[in-house]
């Protein structure tokens, strides 16, 4: 399995995510779009994974390397290349299927309960999961659903949490990450900004203290939904993949 890898900052990994594929056995192809890497040709992987990072999805003018990437995820996941976004990478799936992306009311920060909807109780990845999921949320955009795309999570501050398009899911909010990762975020300056708009100067300590306690359980169920996502939309496209073939 050939995975693509898209990282718009260092300290934004796969996490837990990057540990399924390899104990799967895959072939990682990261690229870090922020240090200039050039993005490569999406139709020779089996699957793309778009994480995190400081900037907007409308940065092009200063980063134009954003309107070249939203380009070719919106070609992937129209040709029906399974995509994992999650946080910025839900954006650009947004973003790449036409959809607005603007800043929020405030942003939201903290460790807080996404609602999983209806449609999220029947779709074959989220099912399964805690109605009130427990997520970290650190992001100030949101986004419009494209059209003909799922609504899978909600929040009350944020409607749009997570939502499906074909064999593309985004997340808006964190379950992959560790303790050791959050603490690389407090030191970018975007994001120490973020938490002190949200938090005060002084909640961020406390912040950070709350992802380590509740760190394994999150990444759990982040395990746990990242390999529904594996079994479920990857698996099955591949065989189609290979029966069209023959």
């Amino acid at each position: 399995m050939r995975v693509l890898v898209l990282q718009h900052i260092a300290c934004e990994p796969p996490g837990v995510v990057e540990d399924v594929l390899h104990e799967r056995g895959a072939e990682l192809h990261r690229v870090e779009l922020d240090e200039g890497q050039a993005l490569p040709e999406w139709r020779d992987v089996d699957a793309i994974v778009a994480m995190g990072g400081p900037m907007s999805v409308n940065d092009d003018a200063e980063l134009p390397w954003l309107t070249a990437e939203k380009r070719a995820i919106g070609e992937a996941v129209r040709a029906r290349t399974p995509y994992w976004g999650v946080c910025l990478g839900v954006q650009l799936l947004a973003a790449s299927l036409d959809a607005l992306v603007y800043p929020g009311p405030e942003p939201e920060v903290g460790l807080l309960p996404v609602q999983i909807t209806a449609a999220g109780r029947d779709d074959p990845v989220f099912a399964g999961l805690a109605d009130d999921l427990v997520t970290l949320q650190w992001h100030g955009d949101t986004f419009d659903l494209p059209h003909g795309s799922t609504l899978l999570a909600s929040s009350p501050a944020y409607a749009n949490q997570a939502f499906r398009f074909e064999r593309a899911y985004g997340v808006q909010f964190h379950l992959e990450v560790s303790p050791e990762m959050a603490r690389e975020w407090a030191a970018v300056p975007e994001y120490v900004a973020s938490l002190e708009r949200t938090l005060g100067a002084e909640g961020a300590p406390a912040f950070l203290a709350s992802i380590a306690e509740r760190a394994e359980e999150m990444r759990a169920a982040g395990r746990a939904l990242f390999e529904r996502w594996l079994d479920r939309v990857v698996a099955q496209e591949r065989v189609l993949d290979a029966s069209s073939r023959v």
